[in-house]
């Protein structure tokens, strides 16, 4: 099979490869997809560049990316799984050497799960990460609450603006733009450059505050949190780019009983991921989420993809067609 691949850290276009691999056979309990999608995430480049704190190859080859969709080929001994069916992929690079882009994976049968017909390839890619990140980011809200997005232009952002309705809540996000704003679908949103965000959430909430914030930048947004969060409040916090290792304000949030919950959906599994996935996949059977998937071309195309990622100025998730 055709597989991109990188065999050392590096810049995109120096390290990542197109060549010919084995196709893998599935052992017990395992399912093998023909690929037709391969979501390329922040976390796969960070990888691929070496960027992790203590990074290290773990594997002499590395097929990169976590997410993908396709159809299933072939099952291994005690699956009972339709071959043909359309499916969606996650962790599929998680602590293994194989990602999705390639053109098929292996991968245990619980992490190949149905992909509703109303729902393209390319979307499909981007549930892995960005959808389930936003779902679990959410759980636990309750109709009728005040939910702030941080960055809800963003892959993770734009479905936690979507999810947050459709359970009930007000959504208030911040952005950069009117553009970002539009992308995020949110009716009430505040420009951060332009305005005091904390005080343009009070004014917003008549001085009652928010339930939970779902955030981009722990670090940049702790400020926001401390004023905003009304007691009992929660943080869903996934990322902390601007300031890796930020102070915490931890006597502001205690007397206000805040929940500070950091999320990474790679640790998300068994009983604590099936009631978020079915969520996911209630919404997508109901055909009630929109998708932004940023095609990039096919795998030959993969440094470019990645490249892109890094920019930070696309809107959606990067995917390669298979």
């Amino acid at each position: 099979m055709k597989a991109a691949f990188y065999e050392g850290f590096g810049p995109a276009q120096e390290v990542l490869r197109i060549g010919d691999v084995a196709t893998p056979d599935p052992g017990p309990g395992e399912v093998l997809v023909r690929l037709r999608a391969s979501g390329v995430n922040p976390s796969d480049v960070k990888l691929r560049a070496g960027a992790r704190p203590g990074a290290v190859m773990a594997y002499p080859r590395v097929i990169p990316h976590s997410d993908g969709a396709g159809e299933i080929a072939a099952v291994g001994e005690g699956v009972d799984r339709a071959v043909g069916a359309r499916v969606w992929v996650w962790n599929a690079n998680w602590q293994r050497a194989f990602g999705t882009s390639a053109d098929y994976v292996c991968l245990p049968s619980e992490q190949v799960v149905e992909l509703p017909d109303g729902v393209s390839f390319a979307a499909g890619a981007c549930l892995g990460i960005p959808a389930m990140t936003a779902a679990y980011a959410l759980d636990g809200v309750i109709a009728g609450q005040t939910v702030l997005v941080t960055g809800g232009a963003g892959a993770v952002g734009r479905y936690a603006c979507q999810m947050a309705a459709l359970m009930g809540a007000r959504v208030i996000t911040t952005v950069s733009s009117k553009d970002k704003a539009a992308h995020s679908g949110c009716e009430e949103w505040i420009n951060y450059r332009e305005a005091d965000v904390s005080a343009a959430v009070m004014d917003m909430t008549n001085g009652d505050g928010i339930d939970r914030i779902v955030d981009v930048d722990f670090a940049a947004n702790q400020d926001v949190a401390v004023a905003c969060l009304r007691p009992g409040g929660t943080v869903s916090s996934y990322a902390s780019a601007s300031v890796v290792t930020p102070e915490l304000q931890f006597y502001p949030l205690m007397f206000k009983d805040i929940t500070l919950r950091m999320l990474i959906v790679y640790q998300l599994t068994g009983t604590r991921r099936a009631p978020v996935q079915e969520r996911l996949q209630g919404w997508l059977r109901d055909g009630a989420l929109s998708h932004a998937p940023v095609t990039s071309g096919g795998l030959e195309a993969i440094a470019a993809a990645h490249d892109l990622v890094a920019a930070g100025d696309k809107l959606g998730t990067v995917v390669l067609e298979v």
